[in-house]
């Protein structure tokens, strides 16, 4: 896995996400849905941004709620698409 493709999805969901001061940790497998921190709108959002990133088409199929719950999951999915 590349460490920059894992710290380019971490500053994202961090930077767009997270507030400011939180005290909440992103590391590649912290639960981005299931806890919360990227709702459905966000979700989006951040298929969008790395679609845009990584001159890509996620097909809507592909872009579950369990493929977009963790870093891990996401550069799964990425991976996909021969994006590492």
């Amino acid at each position: 896995m590349s460490e920059d493709l894992k710290k380019t999805i971490i500053d994202y969901v961090k930077k767009e996400y997270l507030e400011e001061d939180s005290e909440e940790d992103v590391d590649e497998n912290t639960p981005l849905i299931s806890s919360g921190i990227v709702d459905s709108f966000s979700m989006v959002s951040l298929k969008t941004f790395l679609e845009k990133k990584f001159d890509i088409k996620i097909p809507d199929e592909k872009a579950t709620t369990e493929a977009f719950d963790s870093v891990n999951n996401i550069i799964a999915l990425l991976t996909e698409f021969k994006v590492t």
